[in-house]
């Protein structure tokens, strides 16, 4: 497959993450003695070679020096924390001109395999999508945001759970936060979005509802294992992705 000039990668980790009750970056935090988001470049790198931008804010500079000893890679800062969409319009001016595709990754879901960002993007390509999602289907979907499909399964939307009605809050498929994305389409819809959420904050989902309205082709592949896109965000989720982590390699059975 070759995917290393026309797709570039972004990953979100700009983070403090204060679930995680401690002043380090979230992203910093070690599985088996190796910061998180080093598990995100490596599985990028497979990918898309050496077009990866990494959205930092947090101890900006730490972040900065421990990956530059491992992996070369751009860096865009994130001065102020106004959220995924703004995260992500941040990176731009760092995607080269020849990337017409960009993969969408968050630094603090250390599972996710390349198998499976190479089943989201080339089910992108072939469906000649603007944007694409991995989603999942799961029991307990409290915390995350919620795909809205319509009949014929096209994405009308992603309501994250602090602004879903009730209704929605029963949907079971989830988005994963990860994304592929046209990047004539991300250009254009991250200048429209607006910060008019509970939050306050731009969301990058605001992109599909966006592409929906506009008649774009919008869709989503439900990822077969929901522990890859399991999200860390407190001490107890480093714990758990670390036990996963050491059962597939091996260390415990």
């Amino acid at each position: 497959m070759q995917t290393e000039d026309k797709l570039a990668a972004i990953i979100l980790a700009a983070g403090l993450g204060t679930r995680m009750k401690s002043d380090r970056a979230k992203v910093l935090h070690e599985i088996n003695g190796k910061p998180m988001v080093m598990y995100v470049i490596e599985t990028a790198k497979k990918i898309v070679g050496k077009d990866i931008v990494l959205v930092v804010g947090k101890q900006a500079e730490k972040v900065k020096e421990l990956v530059s000893a491992v992996y070369e890679v751009l860096f865009a800062l994130q001065e102020d924390q106004l959220g995924t969409g703004h995260a992500v319009k941040c990176a731009l001016p760092l995607i080269p001109e020849y990337s017409e595709q960009v993969l969408i990754l968050c630094g603090d879901v250390p599972l996710l395999s390349s198998g499976t960002v190479t089943k989201l993007y080339d089910n992108h390509i072939r469906k000649k999508r603007d944007v694409s999602i991995l989603a999942a289907e799961i029991e307990n979907p409290q915390g995350y945001g919620r795909v809205i499909m319509d009949k014929k399964q096209s994405v009308l939307g992603i309501v994250e759970e602090a602004d879903a009605t009730a209704d929605q809050k029963r949907i079971k498929t989830i988005n994963s936060g990860i994304y592929c994305v046209k990047k004539t389409f991300l250009e254009y819809s991250l200048n429209k979005i607006k910060a008019d959420n509970a939050q306050g904050e731009f969301y990058l989902t605001d992109i599909v509802k966006i592409g929906y309205k506009e008649n774009k082709n919008v869709g989503a592949i439900i990822g077969e294992d929901k522990e890859e896109i399991l999200g860390v965000n407190s001490v107890q989720d480093l714990m758990v992705v670390e036990g996963i982590i050491k059962k597939r390699s091996g260390i415990i059975s």
